[in-house]
């Protein structure tokens, strides 16, 4: 008698599909790449955290890869996300580098290392010119054979989209009472005002509603005033060139 073979039912196997990972959370990742990658070309340890904690916050806020909530949508002034914010900042930083990069490559080519400096501040790209190279003591007249320099630094202020720039004077603390300036206040506003004025009467290109002037005298060293050298460090005139893009991503130029 023929034994009867028992059927044996296929049990459904369970596909896991933990591996998958939502097409959502994969641009996530992609732009926390672009964004690591932009930070750590830059040394502003300041940054680097600010960096940091936007990212803490965007990935704070989901539960899981395959629970649909792997991104906290915080919106910021301008409505989008706490990712986009940060993107839009980091972009503006880096078109800050490369006006530096010009500004540095004006320097190198007319051997003005001395007398120029450039440093990215939390306030934006500030151009440092020690005054030896443009005015004689207890002057606010730009020396013509300096004429050249504010004109060709103008060339590299024009930007598109615009951009504030901001002209400061200062002076060291030596008492300043002459027949034309009362004190280093007036002295050191009209440095910026003088230098303010070459740049835009050399180029008609720049928008004079972006520019500014600033005068402190000598409140805000940045050296000793006990020394020669350090009074000659602190009289400077400096042009900021103030970023479009805040922190929060929102607009500081229209």
């Amino acid at each position: 008698m023929a034994k009867r073979h028992k059927k044996h039912k296929k049990h459904e196997e369970h596909v896991d599909e933990s591996w998958l990972v939502p097409y959502a959370d994969i641009l996530t990742l992609l732009l926390a790449l672009f964004i690591v990658l932009f930070a750590s070309s830059t040394v502003d340890e300041a940054k680097m955290e600010q960096m940091s904690a936007v990212f803490n916050q965007v990935f704070s806020g989901g539960t899981g890869m395959l629970e649909n909530t792997a991104v906290i949508q915080t919106s910021d002034a301008n409505g989008g996300t706490a990712s986009s914010a940060a993107i839009r900042y980091a972009q503006d930083q880096q078109e800050l580098q490369q006006i530096q990069g010009r500004v540095d490559e004006f320097i190198a080519v007319n051997e003005l290392e001395n007398q120029f400096e450039t440093q990215m501040t939390d306030e934006g790209l500030l151009i440092t010119i020690r005054d030896s190279v443009l005015f004689d003591p207890g002057q606010a007249v730009i020396k013509q054979e300096y004429l050249s320099i504010a004109n060709e630094l103008s060339k590299i202020l024009i930007f598109d989209p615009a951009r504030n720039v901001v002209v400061t004077g200062h002076t060291d603390n030596v008492p300043m009472n002459s027949a034309e300036f009362s004190s280093n206040w007036d002295l050191s506003v009209m440095r910026a005002v003088n230098f303010l004025k070459i740049m835009v009467q050399a180029n008609s290109e720049l928008e004079s509603k972006y520019f500014s002037v600033k005068g402190f005298g000598e409140f805000s060293p940045i050296e000793s005033n006990d020394t020669a050298e350090g009074r000659a460090k602190n009289r400077r005139v400096e042009v900021l060139v103030q970023p479009r893009i805040a922190e929060d991503g929102t607009m500081i130029v229209d």
